[in-house]
């Protein structure tokens, strides 16, 4: 399920946003001003954001701005601001698309839709191999390696690398980790991730995977 992060100061908007979306087959969660929205990102796995411009405490281009410091995810703005100045420093900020108020909730569910298809278009193509230190992904063939000896890892255990690698820096709860892989409702124990966790570590001999108590799992962004 598709996770996509709300960020809008309007209830009324909130609502009718967060139902619809939900209607349609996404997951959502809420952030009511700029600063909530940086600290989600940071701590919670999207797939895209939909973000008033108008937020108290920091606006949505500065949201924007920072969030494009460490990261590609997909961004809609949704904005009563009509002029041309602000949506060409939308697009300054690779906004994905720009929508301004009223707008048509059929139409930016189709927006949403052809957005996140480019995106994923655009990861499949621009993310074959994944470099890290002496660590080697190739997603095509889902192989491994490290200082170029190959290492077999089981398809949940490559996964759950891949997507800590793709998204270092960001702590990744068990709980994202399994919404994002398994795809469906887990109702098992959240605690099958630390196995496989604690498998990677053992098979590859790394230690760049951090545990953050109480929380999840990250690797640091490298430099």
């Amino acid at each position: 399920m598709q996770h996509i992060l709300i960020v809008e100061d309007d209830l009324d908007i909130q609502n009718l946003l967060k139902n619809f979306l939900q209607e349609v087959g996404y997951k959502t969660t809420i952030a009511n001003d700029g600063i909530e929205a940086v600290s989600l990102f940071s701590s919670e796995y999207f797939d895209l954001i939909l973000m008033d411009v108008m937020l108290p405490k920091i606006d949505g281009f500065s949201v924007c701005e920072l969030i494009r410091k460490q990261s590609q995810i997909p961004i809609i703005m949704l904005t009563a601001l009509s002029g041309e100045e602000e949506q060409i420093k939308g697009l300054d900020l690779q906004v994905d698309d720009y929508i301004t108020k009223p707008f048509s909730m059929p139409i930016l569910i189709r927006k949403i839709a052809a957005v996140l298809r480019r995106s994923s278009i655009m990861h499949e193509q621009e993310n074959q191999t994944i470099l890290y230190r002496n660590l080697v992904l190739d997603l095509d063939s889902y192989t491994t390696s490290v200082n170029g000896d190959p290492y077999d890892l089981t398809q949940r255990e490559f996964e759950i690398l891949r997507e800590l690698l793709l998204n270092q820096g960001r702590v990744l709860t068990r709980h994202n980790l399994l919404d994002r892989l398994w795809k469906y409702d887990f109702y098992g124990d959240e605690r099958v991730v630390d196995t496989h966790i604690k498998n990677l570590r053992k098979k590859l001999g790394i230690d760049f995977i951090q545990t953050i108590r109480g929380v999840g799992y990250k690797i640091d962004k490298e430099s």
